[in-house]
């Protein structure tokens, strides 16, 4: 069993739910994604999603795109991405990792370092999880496979307008966790509305049987709360994004544990 199953098999026999922050790596500073990581875990983060960053990110709102285009000006590419999980794997060897991104840098890597380079060196930084949103279910089932022969999993978005068979297809393919995306739309638009969250999900776990997160639109610590009470796993990104963004050096982990102590405490309340 790999750590994304074990932490929520963990979790679930606490009766608790998975508190999965996505930060841009090598932002807002190329040097402080490690210890913005071990901050996050110690403020009480249970996975932590690492966007790679990327000049045409289609799914990411303003904020996220911001994020990814000061990280690629400041040299940070995939090759640094896995450094900083090589680098966090020194002190933690417990908590999940997922590489969230698209189809091109993860392509390019082969490209550059040979066929199925991506795979073994992400396995060897200690990655767990891979989320490409690119990449659709009837397409990568040999690049899923490769993942789990190296004990990673590939995981999924699901959205409003996902159809059973679209979720089924996912099923067929995806582990870990699926990640539902609360709204139409990029990431941290519109306003999340909880009831309609609450009325699909039964619908993806009747299509799907591993633990469902659901992100996009959790902003405060009373969303996380309400999506807390129906889903396994709360996704915060683009908040997170926007109160590290112009913070000086020293402030950004501070301002991150801050943040994350205050969602930790409604999920658990």
């Amino acid at each position: 069993m790999n750590r994304i199953a074990t932490t929520f098999e963990q979790l679930a026999s606490r009766g608790r739910k998975a508190l999965i922050p996505y930060v841009t790596a090598g932002f807002p500073f190329a040097d402080i994604t490690p210890a913005l990581m071990h901050g996050m875990v110690g403020a009480g983060a249970d996975v932590i999603e690492l966007g790679v960053p990327f000049s045409d990110p289609m799914a990411d709102g303003p904020v996220i795109q911001k994020a990814g285009e000061k990280a690629l000006a400041l040299g940070v590419g995939l090759k640094q991405v896995l450094g900083y999980v090589r680098e966090f794997r020194e002190e933690n060897q417990a908590t999940p990792v997922v590489l969230m991104g698209y189809a091109n840098p993860v392509e390019r890597y082969d490209q550059i370092h040979g066929s199925g380079a991506f795979v073994n060196d992400a396995a060897a930084a200690g990655v767990d999880g891979v989320l490409i949103v690119d990449y659709p279910p009837e397409e990568c089932e040999n690049f899923a496979a490769a993942l789990r022969a190296k004990g990673m999993d590939l995981i999924f978005l699901l959205a409003p307008t996902s159809s059973d068979e679209r979720m089924a297809q996912v099923a067929r393919v995806a582990s870990g966790y699926v990640y539902y995306v609360s709204l139409k739309g990029v990431t941290g638009s519109g306003t999340l509305d909880t009831a309609a969250v609450e009325a699909m999900l039964p619908r993806i776990r009747k299509q799907v049987s591993i633990p469902v997160g659901v992100g996009f639109g959790i902003r405060d610590a009373a969303t996380a709360q309400a999506i807390g009470k129906v889903a396994d796993a709360v996704v915060i990104g683009s908040r997170i994004i926007q109160l590290l963004d112009g913070q000086p050096h020293e402030k950004v982990v501070p301002v991150a544990v801050d943040f994350l102590r205050g969602i930790r405490k409604a999920l658990d309340a």
